[in-house]
């Protein structure tokens, strides 16, 4: 395996199980090895129709392989996410999944970046916060219309930090880390559009890298969307790869 390989394992490895422990605030999310393949899934349910889509990742394994598992395992629907290289061409893994009978449903990049060299917070001019109080939980919340981040993960020790912009009252930015394997997982970036172009999202991503690396964390690892992919490079992520997510247009065995 060369090293680009043992960068791009490691870092699914990383995606995994930040993004499974993200999922798992509403429901247990598990994951585990199938072959070659990773598998990220709801933990038993009592009721087969709550069972969220599962999620197959696949790097360097042959489609027909990947078809072929996933079908013969999941428990449902599912859809498969499949890594290309930076240096490698996507068109033979596009055409063989929909010779397949998949369809794609959209691609996001894959960033690295070692946690060395973290540059200062860029001023902004707004307030850069780690959520660490109930009343901020409540207030982020309401916004995302989510369940407030429990208590139990509001701690300076917690594995899962999250971080507000704000403007006077109100929350215009916010990201958030999990520890996973050594390293962290870095997710749901955002800055409202009225805030944008004014160096909030940096200075965010700055705040956050400094904290992993204050937990002990060797990398951080993300997904991006095509806008996004222009902003992380500017903190000193990488990119590495192309994640293309797939769904099969039937989910009847082979």
């Amino acid at each position: 395996m060369t090293g680009s390989n043992r960068t791009i394992e490691s870092a699914i490895e990383v995606f995994v199980h930040g993004h499974s422990t993200g999922k798992s605030r509403t429901f247990p999310y598990e994951t585990s090895r199938v072959g070659s393949l990773w598998l990220m899934r709801d933990a038993e349910r009592k009721n087969a129709r709550d069972y969220r889509k599962e999620e197959w990742i696949a790097y360097h394994v042959d489609p027909e392989d990947v078809d072929a598992t996933a079908r013969q395992h999941a428990r449902g629907r599912f859809h498969v996410c499949v890594m290309v290289a930076t240096a490698e061409p996507d068109e033979p893994t596009r055409s063989a999944y929909k010779a397949l009978g998949y369809r794609l449903l959209g691609t996001e990049g894959f960033f690295v970046r070692r946690i060395t060299q973290i540059p200062r917070p860029p001023q902004a001019a707004v307030s850069i916060e780690r959520v660490q109080t109930a009343e901020l939980a409540v207030q982020l919340g309401k916004i995302t219309r989510t369940r407030p981040i429990p208590d139990t993960l509001l701690g300076d020790d917690a594995p899962f930090r999250q971080y507000v912009a704000i403007d006077g009252e109100d929350i215009v930015g916010r990201v958030r880390s999990l520890d996973a394997v050594g390293a962290t997982w870095c997710a749901d970036m955002y800055v409202e559009p009225s805030h944008r172009r004014r160096g909030i999202g940096q200075a965010l991503l700055s705040r956050m890298l400094w904290d992993d690396q204050a937990h002990g964390s060797k990398s951080s690892v993300l997904t991006a969307t095509h806008t996004g992919a222009h902003l992380y490079p500017h903190v000193g992520y990488e990119r590495i790869g192309t994640l293309f997510m797939f769904a099969p247009k039937s989910m009847a065995p082979r």
